[in-house]
């Protein structure tokens, strides 16, 4: 059975997505990260980086959701092609998420949400990339159904994640019509909507009771 080691995040819904959507079997296991647990050494020994999500397969342990999500696509042979443009692709978009969106979207939302003191020109500074970044993709899908083209795949999981707690950076998807036909797409996949209440299952098991 796999395991997945997971929270309500944008980075740990990218993982229950790619497995409901591949019809994989597994275990979530909740690492309230609101509460520090990724920093205990029981977590640490599994990533020493101390970030969710975690994939225990067969004893195989690996972080980082792009590369899970490339895992999981070869050991099935599904969501990503095997064409090498086609799949050359789906790389790129992965790269762009894990070095422009992931950064703008968590560093606008760390500045305006968490940040001990307010630092405007920080804010201003991700924010104003995160919308940069938004209008990019929303062009992108003018001439594509999907972020790589016209299949789904997992460019379009990890994408989702971070477009699904937009919230966190103060994002919409107003005047953005193709990113937010892509979005409702995707929100609507049996399989998206599965791990996410999946994932929302976490948090609210982890809740204080009243």
């Amino acid at each position: 059975m796999i395991e997945v080691y997971a929270f309500a995040t944008p980075n740990s819904v990218k993982v229950p997505i790619a497995l409901e959507e591949l019809g994989l079997p597994y275990d979530l296991k909740a690492v309230n990260v609101r509460k520090g647990e990724q920093k205990e050494a029981a977590f640490a020994a599994l990533n020493p980086n101390g970030k969710v999500p975690v994939l225990v397969d067969d004893g195989f342990v690996l972080t980082e959701s792009a590369a899970i999500l490339v895992h999981l696509a070869e050991k099935t042979g599904k969501l990503l092609p095997s064409d090498g443009t086609a799949r050359a692709r789906v790389f790129e978009q992965l790269f762009f998420h894990a070095s422009a969106l992931s950064p703008a979207f968590g560093n606008a939302g760390f500045f305006k949400r968490s940040s001990p003191e307010p630092q405007p020109i920080a804010e201003a500074r991700f924010t104003t990339e995160a919308e940069r970044i938004l209008g990019l993709l929303d062009r992108r899908l003018a001439g594509q159904a999907f972020m790589a083209g016209d299949a789904f795949t997992i460019a379009d999981i990890a994408h989702f994640g971070w477009l699904w707690r937009r919230q966190f950076p103060g994002l919409t998807l107003d005047g953005r019509p193709q990113l937010s036909r892509w979005y409702e797409t995707v929100a609507e996949r049996p399989a998206v909507q599965r791990a996410i209440s999946r994932v929302e299952a976490l948090a609210e098991l982890q809740r204080p009771a009243a």
